[in-house]
């Protein structure tokens, strides 16, 4: 989820210490694309016999501007040219629990001793609390329980590797951690999903980073050039290794997590370092927490926010609806025939496949690894149909993916651990690109209150018009890992054409993809934008060129060596949900039954304003799909989107605190709005 990295070299080499800060700073701004909430360094500084710890919620290209930074890094340095060892360590943090405006939070953490930066998610990190009540708990982050188990074990006697070993095997989830310690010469790195690069010649120096790409750009840089020797390689600790480094000698000695832990020879210090904390603060001063909506929301103790939200079932259901589907009269562009069958019934065509992976077979073969390497990106949501994906690429065909994910600021703290649950399990390193969350959130908040003031149903979808830099992203990794096939979980039958409907998109019934807009339909989309833009002058703000850019990626993405994994098996709803139950001990979400959308923050707010203006949503399209693939009974989906239309409150409750809009004035303007089912 984040991105950790680090540089250590040996006492009395011949590297330029400037060279050594240069590194350093490269590594940490090519490490910023994995999270930009808060950072830490940590300087192993044995001339003044400290370990110095500079952190913050702020970026880490901020915290590199820091006096505070310079300070250390120099003193460091001057240790280091005076023949002491180098040794530094840092993070740039998406935050997922615990707030990065409590500095506690962020990383590295300090807990008895021991500095730890983790990147993933702990997932049963409340059960292990509960489950070691002879260790205390201090902070909200995750993290946390890993030195704590750790030491608790050193405490009891256990040597270092063995300790380490016996923590880390407790651990759902995903984690790649690095921790260093006040009384002891070592540095530890361990991972469960093998999202750990490191390059060394084993004799003087050695450098780590959470992805291949950052190392790659690291020793091309001319501030790494001291450092290069031929012959020399990237290396990736693999799923479930781990490794200790000798901080005086640059020795590695490799483990296995759950294997034998065998002798250990690992020196003590007599007297240990003092950890020295320096605490930077944002002058953004941002005000957003990213806080799981179950741990903070009670409708019980809310009930007058919770009653405020409308769900007009009574006069929805006096809509006329197609006899077939279920799509109402207020469905954009919809004609119904003398037997009361819709346009769209008339003119689908079947896209569910049969189960046929026989076929897909074939077209991965050309790009199997055949030395257990990536061989393929998975754009993973951490949705249901992108996770049942993921399953069966890895554990019934056989390939070697990397999960990609886009955190644009709306992905929840659910779906975070759900990945890391599916992650974690299958030794699956995942990729998250982390957008500016702070600009990300600031321009929903723009669009919505540039909305409110005169609310138009086509421009809904410019609330959601900040994840499709996802598409961008995508290619960049592609790019940067040399790695050009890429499989998605795309599921037909999510098809929402009614977005672009209301803004006089006309359906199109024989696109080949699911998002795929022709020359004509992208014409009519730009100039009701246009026309909009004209008429409500707030959308011209700080937000505008993101968007544009945004919308752009998405409509003009040319797919290569791409294939849509439900192209060749059937989409199977109970098959899908009880697998990744079973499987993953899947989390639902606190405020719906459906395993649908349940990912994504936005969802909750466009649903509710589809639903109380229009009478229908998302789940009406979807289901109506169901019905024409023959996957459902008509009068079974009825009774299901009418219960998931009915309001989210939780999940809407995060959603608006976090982009910063008062819940009653949105709610109230909302249900303001004319309905389109009260003539």
């Amino acid at each position: 989820m984040c991105g950790i990295f680090g540089i250590i070299i040996k006492p009395t080499t011949h590297y330029p210490g400037r060279n050594i800060a240069a590194s350093l700073r490269t590594l940490a701004l090519l490490s910023e694309s994995r999270g930009k909430d808060s950072s830490g360094i940590s300087f192993h500084n044995e001339q003044e016999k400290s370990l110095d710890v500079i952190k913050g919620d702020i970026p880490v290209s901020d915290l590199l501007r820091s006096p505070e930074y310079k300070e250390h890094l120099d003193s460091a340095v001057n240790s280091y040219e005076e023949g002491s060892g180098f040794s530094a360590f840092g993070h740039a943090r998406l935050v997922t629990n615990g707030s990065q405006l409590q500095e506690v939070n962020n990383q590295p953490v300090i807990k008895e001793g021991i500095l730890t930066i983790h990147n993933g998610i702990i997932v049963n990190v409340e059960e292990l609390w509960k489950q070691h009540p002879e260790i205390s708990r201090e902070y909200l982050i995750d993290t946390e329980i890993i030195p704590a188990l750790i030491r608790n074990r050193l405490n009891s006697g256990k040597k270092l590797v063995e300790a380490t070993t016996e923590s880390l095997r407790f651990l759902e989830g995903t984690y790649s951690i690095a921790a260093t310690f006040a009384e002891r010469d070592q540095f530890i790195l361990a991972t469960n999903n093998g999202s750990f690069y490191y390059y060394t010649d084993q004799k003087t120096f050695f450098v780590f980073a959470s992805e291949r790409y950052m190392l790659l750009q690291l020793i091309v840089s001319s501030a790494f050039r001291p450092f290069t020797m031929q012959g020399l390689e990237i290396h990736q600790l693999n799923s479930m290794q781990g490794m200790v480094i000798d901080l005086s000698r640059i020795t590695l000695s490799p483990f296995g997590i759950m294997e034998d832990t065998g002798k250990e020879e690992f020196s003590v210090r007599t007297k240990p370092l003092e950890v020295r904390k320096h605490l930077l603060d944002n002058p953004r001063a941002k005000e957003e927490v990213v806080i799981d909506p179950a741990l903070f929301i009670n409708r019980g103790t809310e009930d007058p926010l919770f009653r405020m939200l409308e769900y007009n079932i009574d006069a929805i259901k006096k809509l006329k609806r197609c006899t077939r589907c279920l799509l109402p009269e207020t469905f954009p562009f919809i004609e119904y025939d003398e037997n009361g069958v819709c346009n769209l019934c008339r003119n689908y065509v079947p896209k569910n496949r049969p189960a046929n992976l026989d076929a897909l077979r074939p077209l991965l073969e050309k790009h199997r690894s055949r030395d257990n390497k990536i061989d393929c990106i998975v754009p993973f949501s951490g949705g249901r149909d992108s996770t049942y994906a993921l399953h069966i690429l890895k554990n019934e065909l056989g390939m070697h993916p990397i999960a990609y994910t886009y955190d644009w600021g709306m992905v929840t703290d659910l779906a975070r651990r759900n990945i890391a649950r599916v992650c974690g399990k299958n030794g699956i390193e995942n990729i998250i690109v982390a957008a500016d969350i702070h600009n990300k959130r600031r321009n929903i908040r723009l669009n919505i209150e540039a909305w409110l003031k005169r609310p138009v149903l086509g421009l809904v979808p410019l609330f959601m018009a900040g994840d499709k830099s996802f598409h961008y992203y995508l290619i960049q990794l592609q790019k940067q890992i040399g790695i050009t096939l890429n499989i998605w979980g795309e599921n037909y039958l999510e098809n929402t054409d009614f977005k672009t409907g209301f803004s006089g998109v006309q359906p199109n019934f024989n696109k080949e993809k699911l998002y795929s807009m022709n020359k004509s339909a992208q014409k009519t989309l730009l100039l009701f934008l246009v026309k909009n833009l004209a008429q409500n002058p707030s959308y011209i703000n700080v937000s505008l060129f993101d968007n544009l850019k945004s919308l752009a990626s998405r409509q003009y993405y040319k797919k290569t060596d791409y294939y849509n994994f439900y192209d060749f098996t059937r989409w199977d709803e109970e098959k899908i949900i009880r697998t990744i139950r079973d499987e993953y001990d899947w989390e639902l979400a606190v405020d719906t039954k459906s395993t649908w959308r349940i990912g994504d923050g936005t969802a909750s707010f466009y649903n509710y304003i589809y639903y109380t203006v229009a009478g229908f949503t998302e789940f009406d399209t979807f289901r109506s799909n169901q019905i024409r693939e023959g996957l459902i009974e008509r009068e079974k989906a009825m009774e299901l989107v009418n219960t998931e239309n009915f309001p989210r409150y939780e999940t809407l409750r995060w959603y608006l605190q976090i982009i910063g809009i008062d819940f009653e004035k949105v709610i109230r303007r909302i249900n303001a709005i004319p309905k389109l089912y009260q003539k």
